[in-house]
Protein backbone atom coordinates (compact mmCIF):
# COMPACT_ATOMS: atom_id res chain seq x y z
CA UNK A 1 0.00 0.00 0.00
CA UNK A 2 1.77 3.18 -1.04
CA UNK A 3 1.44 6.33 1.02
CA UNK A 4 -1.07 9.03 0.91
CA UNK A 5 -2.49 12.22 1.59
CA UNK A 6 -5.29 12.14 4.50
CA UNK A 7 -7.38 14.98 5.00
CA UNK A 8 -10.41 15.25 7.59
CA UNK A 9 -13.09 17.21 6.69
CA UNK A 10 -16.53 18.77 8.69
CA UNK A 11 -18.79 19.76 6.00
CA UNK A 12 -20.11 18.92 2.86
CA UNK A 13 -18.35 22.15 1.18
CA UNK A 14 -15.34 21.84 2.64
CA UNK A 15 -15.54 18.11 1.47
CA UNK A 16 -15.94 19.31 -2.43
CA UNK A 17 -13.51 22.25 -2.34
CA UNK A 18 -11.31 19.46 -0.88
CA UNK A 19 -11.75 16.70 -4.05
CA UNK A 20 -11.28 19.53 -6.42
CA UNK A 21 -8.78 21.32 -5.31
CA UNK A 22 -6.56 17.83 -4.68
CA UNK A 23 -2.98 17.78 -6.39
CA UNK A 24 -3.35 14.05 -6.78
CA UNK A 25 -4.95 12.53 -9.60
CA UNK A 26 -6.70 10.02 -7.75
CA UNK A 27 -8.40 10.98 -4.67
CA UNK A 28 -10.55 8.93 -2.97
CA UNK A 29 -13.65 9.86 -0.01
CA UNK A 30 -13.86 7.72 2.77
CA UNK A 31 -16.90 7.08 5.13
CA UNK A 32 -16.73 4.43 7.02
CA UNK A 33 -13.58 2.79 4.98
CA UNK A 34 -14.46 -1.03 5.51
CA UNK A 35 -14.25 -1.28 1.89
CA UNK A 36 -11.87 1.14 0.51
CA UNK A 37 -9.17 0.31 3.37
CA UNK A 38 -9.49 -3.51 2.30
CA UNK A 39 -9.29 -2.55 -1.29
CA UNK A 40 -5.90 -0.39 -0.13
CA UNK A 41 -4.62 -3.58 1.59
CA UNK A 42 -4.62 -5.70 -1.73
CA UNK A 43 -3.01 -2.78 -3.98
CA UNK A 44 -6.54 -2.46 -6.07
CA UNK A 45 -7.11 1.40 -5.15
CA UNK A 46 -4.15 3.64 -4.46
CA UNK A 47 -5.36 7.08 -3.84
CA UNK A 48 -2.92 9.61 -3.29
CA UNK A 49 -5.55 11.11 -1.13
CA UNK A 50 -8.35 10.14 1.12
CA UNK A 51 -10.75 12.58 2.15
CA UNK A 52 -12.60 11.69 5.20
CA UNK A 53 -15.99 12.79 5.19
CA UNK A 54 -17.15 10.52 8.85
CA UNK A 55 -17.11 14.34 10.52
CA UNK A 56 -19.70 15.66 8.77
CA UNK A 57 -22.38 15.25 10.76
CA UNK A 58 -24.57 16.88 9.13
CA UNK A 59 -25.29 14.14 6.89
CA UNK A 60 -25.82 11.45 10.06
CA UNK A 61 -30.25 11.34 10.09
CA UNK A 62 -33.10 9.45 9.84
CA UNK A 63 -36.08 11.44 9.60
CA UNK A 64 -39.59 11.67 7.45
CA UNK A 65 -40.36 14.21 5.14
CA UNK A 66 -43.60 14.89 2.86
CA UNK A 67 -44.18 11.17 3.47
CA UNK A 68 -40.91 10.01 2.49
CA UNK A 69 -38.22 8.28 4.76
CA UNK A 70 -35.18 10.47 4.32
CA UNK A 71 -31.41 9.05 5.54
CA UNK A 72 -28.22 11.02 5.42
CA UNK A 73 -26.10 8.93 3.56
CA UNK A 74 -22.99 9.42 6.52
CA UNK A 75 -25.94 7.57 9.41
CA UNK A 76 -23.91 4.07 10.29
CA UNK A 77 -25.77 1.07 8.72
CA UNK A 78 -26.45 -0.38 12.66
CA UNK A 79 -28.46 3.14 13.23
CA UNK A 80 -30.49 3.13 10.07
CA UNK A 81 -31.02 -0.85 10.96
CA UNK A 82 -32.60 -0.29 14.28
CA UNK A 83 -34.40 2.86 13.79
CA UNK A 84 -38.01 2.29 14.56
CA UNK A 85 -39.17 4.36 11.74
CA UNK A 86 -37.39 2.47 9.08
CA UNK A 87 -38.68 -0.93 10.34
CA UNK A 88 -42.64 0.68 10.97
CA UNK A 89 -42.15 2.06 7.37
CA UNK A 90 -39.94 0.06 5.40
CA UNK A 91 -38.57 -3.15 7.10
CA UNK A 92 -37.22 -4.98 4.05
CA UNK A 93 -35.07 -2.16 4.55
CA UNK A 94 -33.66 -3.00 8.25
CA UNK A 95 -33.85 -6.58 6.65
CA UNK A 96 -31.51 -5.79 3.98
CA UNK A 97 -29.34 -4.24 6.66
CA UNK A 98 -29.17 -6.82 9.50
CA UNK A 99 -28.76 -9.36 6.90
CA UNK A 100 -25.80 -7.53 5.32
CA UNK A 101 -22.95 -7.52 7.52
CA UNK A 102 -21.92 -8.01 10.87
CA UNK A 103 -22.49 -6.23 14.37
CA UNK A 104 -18.81 -4.76 14.12
CA UNK A 105 -18.67 -4.12 10.22
CA UNK A 106 -22.89 -1.89 10.85
CA UNK A 107 -21.33 -0.05 13.66
CA UNK A 108 -18.73 1.40 11.04
CA UNK A 109 -20.47 1.23 7.61
CA UNK A 110 -22.22 4.35 6.20
CA UNK A 111 -25.46 3.79 4.58
CA UNK A 112 -23.92 5.80 1.16
CA UNK A 113 -20.67 4.10 1.17
CA UNK A 114 -22.59 0.52 1.34
CA UNK A 115 -24.34 1.62 -2.04
CA UNK A 116 -20.38 1.67 -3.32
CA UNK A 117 -19.22 -1.10 -2.20
CA UNK A 118 -17.23 -2.86 -4.97
CA UNK A 119 -17.39 -6.46 -6.17
CA UNK A 120 -16.14 -9.22 -3.80
CA UNK A 121 -14.81 -11.17 -7.09
CA UNK A 122 -11.97 -13.57 -6.45
CA UNK A 123 -10.29 -12.58 -9.61
CA UNK A 124 -10.67 -8.67 -9.19
CA UNK A 125 -9.24 -9.23 -5.80
CA UNK A 126 -6.09 -10.85 -6.59
CA UNK A 127 -4.21 -8.59 -9.04
CA UNK A 128 -2.26 -11.43 -10.18
CA UNK A 129 -5.14 -12.97 -12.55
CA UNK A 130 -6.27 -10.44 -15.28
CA UNK A 131 -9.83 -8.29 -14.92
CA UNK A 132 -11.61 -5.78 -16.86
CA UNK A 133 -12.75 -3.95 -13.66
CA UNK A 134 -9.44 -3.73 -12.04
CA UNK A 135 -7.55 -3.28 -15.73
CA UNK A 136 -9.60 -2.64 -19.03
CA UNK A 137 -8.54 -4.94 -21.92
CA UNK A 138 -6.86 -7.65 -20.05
CA UNK A 139 -9.64 -10.00 -19.75
CA UNK A 140 -12.10 -11.87 -17.49
CA UNK A 141 -10.65 -14.66 -15.88
CA UNK A 142 -14.02 -15.40 -13.99
CA UNK A 143 -15.37 -16.44 -17.61
CA UNK A 144 -14.42 -19.94 -17.66
CA UNK A 145 -12.41 -19.80 -14.44
CA UNK A 146 -14.59 -20.73 -11.01
CA UNK A 147 -17.58 -18.52 -10.97
CA UNK A 148 -19.72 -20.24 -8.73
CA UNK A 149 -20.77 -17.20 -7.09
CA UNK A 150 -20.72 -15.10 -10.28
CA UNK A 151 -23.40 -13.22 -11.95
CA UNK A 152 -26.21 -14.55 -14.19
CA UNK A 153 -28.16 -11.35 -15.12
CA UNK A 154 -26.96 -8.41 -16.85
CA UNK A 155 -23.33 -9.68 -17.76
CA UNK A 156 -21.39 -9.41 -20.78
CA UNK A 157 -18.62 -11.00 -22.44
CA UNK A 158 -16.49 -8.69 -20.60
CA UNK A 159 -17.58 -9.32 -16.92
CA UNK A 160 -19.77 -11.51 -14.80
CA UNK A 161 -18.67 -10.15 -11.43
CA UNK A 162 -21.73 -10.03 -9.66
CA UNK A 163 -23.24 -6.85 -7.31
CA UNK A 164 -22.84 -7.79 -3.98
CA UNK A 165 -24.53 -5.21 -1.62
CA UNK A 166 -28.12 -6.61 -0.15
CA UNK A 167 -28.52 -2.55 1.22
CA UNK A 168 -29.06 -1.34 -2.84
CA UNK A 169 -31.49 -4.21 -3.62
CA UNK A 170 -33.93 -2.72 -1.66
CA UNK A 171 -33.34 0.45 -2.14
CA UNK A 172 -34.18 -0.69 -5.92
CA UNK A 173 -37.17 -2.54 -4.83
CA UNK A 174 -38.72 0.76 -3.64
CA UNK A 175 -37.81 3.45 -5.78
CA UNK A 176 -35.19 5.03 -3.74
CA UNK A 177 -33.73 8.28 -4.96
CA UNK A 178 -30.32 9.99 -4.17
CA UNK A 179 -29.14 13.23 -3.88
CA UNK A 180 -25.54 13.78 -4.80
CA UNK A 181 -23.25 16.46 -4.35
CA UNK A 182 -19.53 17.13 -6.76
CA UNK A 183 -17.49 19.87 -7.78
CA UNK A 184 -20.19 20.91 -10.57
CA UNK A 185 -22.81 21.36 -7.76
CA UNK A 186 -25.63 18.98 -6.92
CA UNK A 187 -28.18 16.61 -8.42
CA UNK A 188 -31.01 13.90 -8.00
CA UNK A 189 -30.45 10.38 -9.36
CA UNK A 190 -32.31 7.00 -9.21
CA UNK A 191 -31.00 4.29 -7.58
CA UNK A 192 -31.76 2.45 -10.67
CA UNK A 193 -29.46 4.74 -12.52
CA UNK A 194 -27.06 4.49 -10.14
CA UNK A 195 -25.09 1.06 -10.65
CA UNK A 196 -24.66 0.09 -14.00
CA UNK A 197 -24.50 -3.18 -15.95
CA UNK A 198 -20.66 -3.98 -17.16
CA UNK A 199 -21.34 -3.52 -20.90
CA UNK A 200 -18.31 -3.08 -22.80
CA UNK A 201 -16.68 -0.68 -19.87
CA UNK A 202 -16.84 -3.23 -16.48
CA UNK A 203 -14.62 -0.48 -14.80
CA UNK A 204 -17.41 1.75 -14.97
CA UNK A 205 -19.43 0.88 -12.01
CA UNK A 206 -21.50 3.95 -11.35
CA UNK A 207 -22.71 7.16 -13.03
CA UNK A 208 -21.03 9.24 -10.06
CA UNK A 209 -18.78 11.78 -11.71
CA UNK A 210 -15.10 12.20 -10.26
CA UNK A 211 -15.71 14.44 -7.20
CA UNK A 212 -19.32 13.26 -6.18
CA UNK A 213 -20.87 11.41 -3.77
CA UNK A 214 -23.81 10.90 -1.87
CA UNK A 215 -25.97 13.02 0.61
CA UNK A 216 -29.25 12.00 1.33
CA UNK A 217 -31.11 8.59 0.37
CA UNK A 218 -35.09 9.33 -0.14
CA UNK A 219 -37.21 6.70 -0.01
CA UNK A 220 -41.13 6.69 -0.87
CA UNK A 221 -43.26 5.58 1.92
CA UNK A 222 -46.29 3.57 -0.26
CA UNK A 223 -48.24 0.37 1.23
CA UNK A 224 -45.88 -1.54 -0.45
CA UNK A 225 -42.93 -0.40 1.84
CA UNK A 226 -44.77 -0.77 5.01
CA UNK A 227 -45.93 -5.03 4.09
CA UNK A 228 -42.00 -5.91 2.81
CA UNK A 229 -39.44 -8.42 3.60
CA UNK A 230 -35.89 -9.16 2.52
CA UNK A 231 -34.84 -12.24 2.37
CA UNK A 232 -31.02 -13.91 1.52
CA UNK A 233 -29.50 -17.46 0.96
CA UNK A 234 -25.69 -17.62 1.44
CA UNK A 235 -23.53 -20.84 1.82
CA UNK A 236 -23.96 -20.39 5.71
CA UNK A 237 -25.58 -18.85 8.11
CA UNK A 238 -23.59 -16.86 9.43
CA UNK A 239 -22.61 -13.76 7.75
CA UNK A 240 -21.95 -14.05 4.16
CA UNK A 241 -22.32 -12.48 0.44
CA UNK A 242 -25.94 -13.81 -0.63
CA UNK A 243 -25.92 -16.02 -3.39
CA UNK A 244 -29.73 -15.44 -3.72
CA UNK A 245 -31.29 -12.41 -2.38
CA UNK A 246 -34.66 -11.32 -2.77
CA UNK A 247 -36.71 -7.63 -1.82
CA UNK A 248 -40.77 -8.16 -1.66
CA UNK A 249 -43.23 -5.72 -1.34
CA UNK A 250 -46.90 -5.90 -1.57
CA UNK A 251 -50.31 -4.39 -1.07
CA UNK A 252 -53.37 -6.45 -1.32
CA UNK A 253 -56.64 -5.77 -1.24
CA UNK A 254 -59.78 -6.34 0.92
CA UNK A 255 -60.24 -9.45 -1.11
CA UNK A 256 -56.56 -10.56 -1.24
CA UNK A 257 -56.12 -9.32 -4.75
CA UNK A 258 -52.22 -7.71 -5.78
CA UNK A 259 -52.76 -3.94 -5.73
CA UNK A 260 -49.50 -3.47 -6.30
CA UNK A 261 -46.11 -6.03 -5.72
CA UNK A 262 -42.45 -4.84 -5.79
CA UNK A 263 -39.48 -6.97 -6.17
CA UNK A 264 -36.01 -6.75 -6.92
CA UNK A 265 -33.14 -9.76 -6.59
CA UNK A 266 -29.55 -9.67 -5.57
CA UNK A 267 -26.49 -11.88 -5.79
CA UNK A 268 -27.39 -12.86 -9.57
CA UNK A 269 -26.76 -9.76 -11.00
CA UNK A 270 -24.19 -7.40 -11.99
CA UNK A 271 -26.43 -4.96 -10.71
CA UNK A 272 -29.62 -4.87 -8.08
CA UNK A 273 -32.25 -6.54 -10.38
CA UNK A 274 -35.60 -5.28 -10.64
CA UNK A 275 -37.97 -7.69 -11.96
CA UNK A 276 -40.73 -5.25 -13.72
CA UNK A 277 -42.30 -8.10 -16.23
CA UNK A 278 -43.05 -10.29 -12.88
CA UNK A 279 -44.53 -7.21 -10.97
CA UNK A 280 -46.46 -6.48 -13.79
CA UNK A 281 -47.83 -10.34 -14.53
CA UNK A 282 -48.92 -10.49 -10.76
CA UNK A 283 -50.45 -7.44 -10.31
CA UNK A 284 -54.72 -7.82 -10.36
CA UNK A 285 -54.23 -11.62 -9.27
CA UNK A 286 -54.42 -13.76 -6.35
CA UNK A 287 -50.95 -15.05 -4.63
CA UNK A 288 -50.00 -18.99 -4.57
CA UNK A 289 -46.65 -20.42 -5.52
CA UNK A 290 -47.59 -21.58 -8.84
CA UNK A 291 -48.71 -17.60 -10.21
CA UNK A 292 -45.45 -16.58 -8.50
CA UNK A 293 -43.52 -19.47 -10.29
CA UNK A 294 -45.48 -18.45 -13.05
CA UNK A 295 -44.41 -14.28 -13.07
CA UNK A 296 -40.43 -15.46 -12.35
CA UNK A 297 -39.92 -17.98 -14.90
CA UNK A 298 -39.51 -15.48 -18.11
CA UNK A 299 -37.42 -13.17 -16.06
CA UNK A 300 -34.76 -16.04 -16.05
CA UNK A 301 -34.74 -16.56 -19.74
CA UNK A 302 -31.91 -14.17 -20.50
CA UNK A 303 -29.81 -16.12 -17.36
CA UNK A 304 -26.27 -16.67 -18.65
CA UNK A 305 -25.18 -19.68 -16.71
CA UNK A 306 -22.19 -22.08 -16.67
CA UNK A 307 -22.19 -25.41 -15.39
CA UNK A 308 -21.16 -23.97 -12.10
CA UNK A 309 -23.87 -21.69 -11.07
CA UNK A 310 -26.88 -22.70 -13.12
CA UNK A 311 -28.77 -23.88 -9.52
CA UNK A 312 -29.45 -20.21 -8.90
CA UNK A 313 -32.12 -19.98 -11.21
CA UNK A 314 -34.09 -22.52 -9.09
CA UNK A 315 -32.80 -20.71 -5.84
CA UNK A 316 -33.36 -17.18 -7.24
CA UNK A 317 -36.86 -18.67 -7.28
CA UNK A 318 -37.71 -20.11 -4.21
CA UNK A 319 -36.01 -17.00 -2.33
CA UNK A 320 -38.27 -14.76 -3.93
CA UNK A 321 -41.41 -17.15 -2.61
CA UNK A 322 -39.66 -17.02 0.66
CA UNK A 323 -39.55 -13.29 0.84
CA UNK A 324 -43.49 -12.93 -1.18
CA UNK A 325 -44.16 -15.40 2.15
CA UNK A 326 -42.70 -12.97 4.67
CA UNK A 327 -44.10 -10.14 3.20
CA UNK A 328 -47.78 -11.39 3.10
CA UNK A 329 -47.60 -12.10 7.14
CA UNK A 330 -46.64 -8.14 7.22
CA UNK A 331 -49.43 -7.03 4.98
CA UNK A 332 -51.54 -5.35 7.74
Amino acid sequence: MRTFTYTRVRSVPEAVTAFATSTDDRPHYLSGGTTLVDLMKLDIEAPGQVIDLTDVTDLDFVREEDGDLVIGALTRMSDVANHPLVGARCPALADSLLSGASQQLRNMARVGGNLLQRTRCDYFRSVEFPCNKRRPGSGCAAIGGVNRQHAILGTSEHCIAVYPGDWAVALTAFDANLAVVGPSGTRSISIHDLIVPPGDTPHRETTLTPGEFITTIRVPMTPTARSSSYRKVGDRSSYSFALASAAVGLHLDAGGTVDEVRIALGGLGTVPWRLWDAERALTGGRLDDATVRAALEPEFRSACTTRQNAFRVRLGVETVLEAVASAQERVG
